[in-house]
């Protein structure tokens, strides 16, 4: 009974086997990889220049000095903004484990430094009328030990109306 069934099924053709086997295997992979790898992040960019004024007027309201827009500072902010819009989150904390004090000490950063991030569908002015009214964020800006600043973004590389901001003050 089972011989006379089993002849009378068809058997496919190896090579075509082989194949569905191979087309079912890389869709399993790929809708694997969907939940872990990140998209590309969108376009970046230094803002320091363009925030100079803006935290000066601020920390004038607390009778400080301004700050002087720092390269140094502005690679380490757009570095962290570039991940976390890779990443498509907020952190102070790299995927790889760096914390904010590692990765200024990666920088070459000595010193006494803070960190402001942020992420939203917002300019330059919205963003500082945001952190001005965060307690711990305004507290950074106005830390009358930092002397410069490093200011960037990166936009979110699925909605490039969506930024991902990084301040980092040192001195």
């Amino acid at each position: 009974m089972t011989i006379a069934k089993i002849e009378n099924h068809p058997i496919p053709n190896p090579n075509r086997r082989m194949l569905l086997k191979g087309v079912g295997l890389a869709a399993l992979v790929g809708l694997a990889a969907c939940g872990t790898v990140s998209l590309p992040a969108g376009e970046g960019a230094g803002a320091s220049s363009s925030a100079t004024s803006t935290l000066a007027g601020i920390r004038a309201t607390a009778g400080l000095g301004p700050l002087a827009p720092d390269a140094q500072l502005e690679k380490a902010a757009l570095q962290q903004a570039g991940y976390m819009a890779g990443r498509g989150r907020m952190s102070h904390t790299t995927g790889w484990g760096k914390d904010f004090a590692s990765r200024v000490k990666d920088n070459g950063i000595g010193g006494a430094a803070a960190e402001n991030i942020a992420e939203g569908r917002f300019d330059l002015e919205k963003l500082f009328d945001i952190w001005v009214h965060s307690p711990g964020h305004r507290r950074n800006m106005l830390d009358p030990r930092f002397t410069r600043f490093g200011l960037a973004y990166v936009r979110d590389g699925r909605d490039s109306a969506v930024r991902y901001w990084s301040l980092v003050l040192g001195k």
